[in-house]
């Protein structure tokens, strides 16, 4: 099971959807199985159009003033054995929040999730704590709050035993470096197996794979 993570499709009012940016963003989700967009969507245009690759869940942002079966909230879905929640935005989460095990629970309003979902940061996010894989996958079109420009999505590659997650950078638009940071890991029903961080090996003897990208907001789990 092959799925793509995007958010914050912040696209300019003369942009209709993503491939109006090149072919990047629609050569990666014409290979997967399952679209998953966190929020800030914007234009259900956009929905549409990544409809065409795969089907499309969404998590409802706070620009994104439209209905649409597809969005709500909080998605909960499972693959695989695995469950995955989504939302748009855990960087106010209540102060009550203070592990992985608050954040499911009360932002998610499910302690077994295996993976957890958001965006509104434009930063990609990649790590495993507390049995638990934390995605951003970032903005594809605004990373980082730049200019509009190339950035990234996410990939998960899921089997009943193993979840690959991956950062993927998009590729550079000409005259606006790309400025996310290529990283993935693997884990399986018994922990962590495997990081990576700009194609460097990342050292997983604790069980944990922290990083986010200079210039994020600070998060406290």
């Amino acid at each position: 099971m092959r799925i793509g993570v995007l958010s914050d499709t912040h696209l300019p009012a003369s942009v209709r959807d993503l491939g109006a940016l090149g072919g990047e963003a629609a050569a990666f989700l014409t290979s997967v199985d399952l679209i998953l967009h966190s929020g800030d969507v914007i234009l259900p245009s956009v929905l549409d159009w990544c409809a065409q690759f795969a089907p499309v869940r969404c998590a409802i942002g706070g620009h994104d003033m439209f209905e649409d079966e597809r969005a709500a909230p909080v998605v909960i879905v499972e693959h695989e054995g695995w469950r995955i929640g989504m939302v748009h935005d855990v960087e106010a989460i209540p102060p009550s929040v203070n592990s992985v095990h608050d954040l499911k629970t009360i932002v998610y309003g499910d302690p077994t999730l295996d993976i957890v979902i958001a965006g509104d940061s434009h930063y990609e996010r990649l790590e495993y704590l507390d049995g638990t894989l934390l995605l951003d996958s970032g903005s594809p079109i605004f990373p980082h709050h730049r200019s509009t420009r190339l950035g990234s999505m996410a990939l998960l590659e899921l089997t009943v035993e193993r979840v690959r997650a991956e950062i993927v950078v998009l590729g550079e638009t000409p005259g606006a470096p790309n400025p996310v940071t290529p990283a993935h890991l693997e884990f399986g029903r018994n922990g962590l197996i495997a990081a990576s961080l700009a194609g460097e090996p990342h050292n997983v003897a604790g069980g944990a794979f922290r990083w986010r990208p200079r210039g994020a907001p600070p998060l406290r789990v």
